[in-house]
């Protein structure tokens, strides 16, 4: 053979064993950790705006209101889990942190806060707000200066005995810090009522006084720049529901969106008459103060950023604020848009039946979240015998209850407001939408008040005939007439069960139907195996908004 093809032939054998070797290393099976299969559960999305819209000082006004979201980020690591740069450094496997990171800590917040890392045991359901060995015995036998109080730890003196320590006072400097940046936003801003209530702001975050900010947060019109900071939603208090969690959201407004939703507020005391309940549990005003406003959200940090993602906002929780001023409703549409197209659309092509599949639309599931908030508004804040506050008497049991209601309570607005011709669109878009986001919400575990609230309602639909399942494909089919009727049915028990602070009727729905059966199971594996996305994750910062 000449030298030349002994050199084609050699070079033939060399490509073959290079391939060869690639084959056989790609076909070795990656085994991936605990860990990183749960961050796989969350599809990226970028959190971005138009920031040509904005002037120069309010591009500058959100590089500070970013810096000070990262510091309630932190504040909210300590409140959930403890120590976070220790827990960080002590991971055996470097691939955890990207999961430990989404979750706040070892826990999975979307299934039932299971450990995913080994020796860490449970999580505590009174996080890191009381003490680990505090019983509810004890604490509820203990007399001590504002236990209950939204803005406390409880700790344990050099004695042994319970005390609080205020909020502003375990995170002096932080909170200082956070403060200065949110008055050198305030110097910047163009609109009096932003500049006031970043300034106000300030002052609640040293001293835990929020009413002022709060009501002047409900002034503020013609803002375009928005920031929703500090320690507001009770949900990671899973023992009591007390204690309120750090986070933040960094807000700009949809100017033309809003606009289209603003017309809906009027509605709002012809709404609470129309609740299919005795005069008595719908005798509160609805305050009229509030607006409903679209956003896109460009930061996010904290509670807010923990586990599945809030897509809407409906505030503030403060009971007087809301009736001196109503509330206010925040539609984050880009994030909801992330989760419809991510989400609920390879849902509905798994579980929903092929006939009613076309009817699931963006604006169906933009106006059943919108509604949702507009329902936690409505009903009562009070019992009608003299138990006080819904929040408290209903205790524990409080958020998935109020989640509970938000959801069925909004869909039969829906309905209200589609008869009066004042909501465009086929009626049972907006029920075969809602039905998807069943199956959506309910992968959010046991742990989370809205899993909870999804769990519920799926069992008490089945129970009253609103479905049906196919054998065969494993699809859903709603059945109008009884959904509509499960609808109501379902509203009508829980704000009775709210306004009568029924502690135990609240807790006897819960156990009853807050359970995930057999075949439901195997149905949400189902949507796993076809590597269905549970939630987001944000790619979020300045660099990603170009600034």
């Amino acid at each position: 053979m000449k030298l030349s093809a002994y050199l084609f032939v050699a070079g033939l054998i060399f490509i073959s064993c290079k391939e060869k070797k690639q084959t056989e290393t790609t076909d070795i099976p990656v085994i991936k950790t605990q860990a990183e299969l749960i961050a796989d559960q969350y599809a990226a999305f970028r959190l971005t705006t138009d920031v040509s819209r904005l002037s120069e000082k309010e591009k500058q006004m959100i590089r500070l209101m970013i810096d000070a979201a990262d510091i309630m980020d932190e504040l909210f690591w300590f409140q959930t889990y403890g120590n976070k740069d220790s827990l960080l450094s002590s991971l055996p496997d470097e691939r955890m942190k990207p999961a430990v990171i989404l979750q706040y800590g070892p826990w999975d917040r979307l299934d039932g806060n299971k450990a995913f890392i080994e020796n860490v045991g449970e999580k505590p359901l009174g996080a890191n707000y009381y003490p680990v060995d505090m019983t509810k015995d004890e604490f509820e036998m203990a007399q001590f200066k504002d236990k209950t109080d939204l803005y406390t730890f409880v700790r344990r003196d050099a004695s042994g005995k319970l005390i609080t320590v205020p909020y502003h006072k375990m995170f002096e400097k932080e909170l200082k810090k956070a403060a200065d940046l949110l008055i050198q936003a305030s110097e910047l801003a163009e609109d009096p009522g932003l500049k006031t209530y970043l300034v106000l702001r300030a002052e609640a975050l040293t001293s835990d006084n929020y009413r002022l900010s709060d009501l002047a947060w409900m002034d503020m019109k013609n803002n375009v720049v928005d920031l929703v900071i500090g320690p507001i939603e009770h949900y990671d208090d899973q023992l009591y529901n007390y204690k309120a969690a750090y986070e933040a959201y960094v807000l700009v407004k949809d100017v033309e969106w809003s606009a289209k939703l603003e017309r809906y507020r009027k509605f709002l005391p012809e709404l609470q008459k129309s609740l299919p309940v005795d005069p008595k549990y719908k005798r509160e005003k609805p305050g009229l103060g509030g607006d409903l406003n679209a956003y896109d959200a460009v930061y996010y940090t904290g509670d807010c950023n923990a586990g599945s993602k809030t897509i809407a906002i409906n505030l503030p929780n403060d009971e007087e604020v809301q009736a001196k001023k109503g509330s206010r409703r925040l539609q984050l549409k880009n994030a909801m848009r992330a989760k419809f197209d991510k989400i609920m659309v390879p849902i509905a092509d798994v579980l929903i039946d092929d006939e009613q599949k076309h009817l699931i639309n963006f604006e169906a599931f933009f106006g059943n979240t919108m509604f949702h908030e507009v329902a936690h508004g409505l009903g009562m804040n009070n019992t009608i015998n003299g138990k006080g506050l819904v929040r408290t008497a209903l205790n524990e049991h409080a958020s998935a209850i109020e989640e509970s209601k938000a959801d069925i309570l909004g869909l039969y607005l829906v309905k209200q407001l589609h008869s009066k011709g004042e909501l465009q669109g086929d009626l049972h878009g907006y029920y075969v939408t809602f039905m998807a986001g069943i199956f959506r919400s309910i992968r959010f575990g046991s742990s989370s008040a809205h899993g909870v609230a999804n769990m519920i309602r799926f069992n008490y639909f089945n129970e009253a005939g609103a479905f049906t399942r196919d054998p065969k494909s494993g699809k859903y089919t709603i059945h109008f007439e009884k959904f509509e009727k499960a609808v109501t049915g379902l509203t009508r028990l829980i704000l009775t069960l709210q306004g009568n602070g029924d502690y135990t009727g609240a807790g006897k729905l819960i156990e009853e139907k807050a359970k995930t059966s057999e075949e439901l199971q195997l149905d949400l594996e189902r949507l796993k195996a076809f590597n269905i996305p549970i939630d987001i994750r944000f790619e979020q910062g300045i660099k990603v908004l170009g600034l």
